[in-house]
């Protein structure tokens, strides 16, 4: 059962960065939210996906889904990332960056 690593990794992935964004700006979120989905959640939620529907379908190459699923959730990482690059400081708050 590999996909259940796969699904492992990137639920462990996402609490890390929820406990890293916790309590920080929304410019920091960006940026932690966007190298977790890239680093940790795409790659690994991709292969896991992947390998589910190859083994609900039953065909080894319905497992190449993972290939349209994996450029998909990386660009919403590296947006976010992008966004929180170039967001403006908020005013009234300290940034902790």
């Amino acid at each position: 059962m590999p996909f259940v690593i796969g699904y492992g990794i990137a639920i462990i992935g996402a609490m890390i960065a929820y406990q890293l964004s916790k309590g920080k700006t929304k410019k920091r979120q960006y940026i932690v939210w966007g190298i977790t989905i890239m680093l940790a959640i795409s790659p690994f939620l991709s292969f896991a996906i992947g390998l589910t529907y190859a083994f609900i379908k039953e065909d080894g190459w319905a497992a190449l889904i993972m290939w349209y699923i994996f450029p998909i959730v990386f660009l919403i990482g590296l947006i976010m990332l992008l966004i929180g690059i170039f967001k403006k400081k908020e005013q009234g708050k300290e940034a902790d960056l």
